[in-house]
């Protein structure tokens, strides 16, 4: 069994698909649900976790590389699924009934608090251009005292409510989704430069590595940067331009894989023992 309290990992993350997976012992949580069923239950699988042992499904927003699964998902795997009020409207027209019966929705990230086994759920508002979009804070009671581990990709630039929300945390999924200079000289059309650079676009490399500085300073030590651009982003160069703005201090640093899970807490090998969790919210 593992010894830490908790293992997170990302299932994948990029462009074409983000989910992300936390397992205490006494809760299984996985974070959006890109790409398609069969592919999330395939990398969920492949850590030794079955699909009909999740918990609850977090939804930061509605784009579909975060939420393509839910659908096919929910029909036969009725998970509950917290999400925003906006994010939930996208099924407004068909309107699945599967899925309708899972969804717990919140009109505001500041209204979710919710504690499933021995971790306890929290959102911040992310500045997206979404219908709406939020980060989470997850905070695992354990016998050594609460170890508080963030979550925040899709976010145009760090806002007062993603410090408040990440600040304190150990551990953090951060994005670091392109690289200024491969944006502005490739070959994606002017106005879609154009939002990924705005304030509700996504989060730079140089970004990134700036806010990084910040959270070390607030006490994170491991760091797991994520949803980088296909086309727009090289791993070398994003975990270079954090590394060096970390110039050496002791914060274990990874960068997400598009395509297969990147464990940044825990042994994919030593599942943690689980109890089924007692959901409240």
């Amino acid at each position: 069994m593992s010894t830490t309290p908790y293992r997170l990992c990302t299932l994948y993350s990029g462009s074409t698909g983000n989910a992300a997976y936390l397992e205490t012992a006494h809760a299984r949580i996985l974070i959006d649900a890109g790409k398609c069923t069969r592919t999330l239950i395939g990398a969920l699988k492949s850590i030794g976790v079955d699909v009909d042992t999740i918990d609850a499904i977090f939804i930061t927003h509605d784009h579909n590389d975060h939420v393509g699964a839910l659908e096919v998902l929910t029909k036969k795997h009725p998970i509950p699924v917290h999400m925003l009020y906006k994010s939930a409207l996208r099924y407004r027209d068909t309107q699945p009934e599967a899925l309708c019966s899972c969804l717990q929705m919140y009109r505001t990230p500041e209204e979710v608090n919710v504690h499933i086994g021995d971790v306890t759920v929290t959102a911040f508002k992310t500045p997206h251009d979404s219908r709406d979009s939020m980060g989470f804070r997850f905070t695992v009671a354990a016998e050594d005292g609460d170890h508080h581990v963030g979550y925040a990709t899709d976010i145009g630039y760090v806002s007062e409510d993603i410090k408040k929300g990440l600040f304190g945390c150990e551990t953090v999924v951060l994005e670091s989704n392109h690289d200024e200079e491969m944006l502005k000289n490739g070959l994606y059309p002017y106005d879609l430069k154009v939002r990924i650079l705005s304030r509700k676009g996504h989060l730079s490399n140089r970004d990134c590595a700036y806010f990084a500085c910040e959270l070390y300073e607030h006490g994170m030590r491991q760091l797991l940067l994520a949803h980088l651009s296909e086309h727009n982003n090289v791993p070398d160069i994003a975990y270079d331009e954090t590394s060096c703005a970390l110039a050496g201090l002791p914060v274990r640093l990874m960068v997400a894989s598009p395509v297969d899970v990147t464990m940044l807490v825990g042994d994919p090998h030593m599942p943690i023992e689980k109890h089924r969790a007692e959901v409240s919210v």
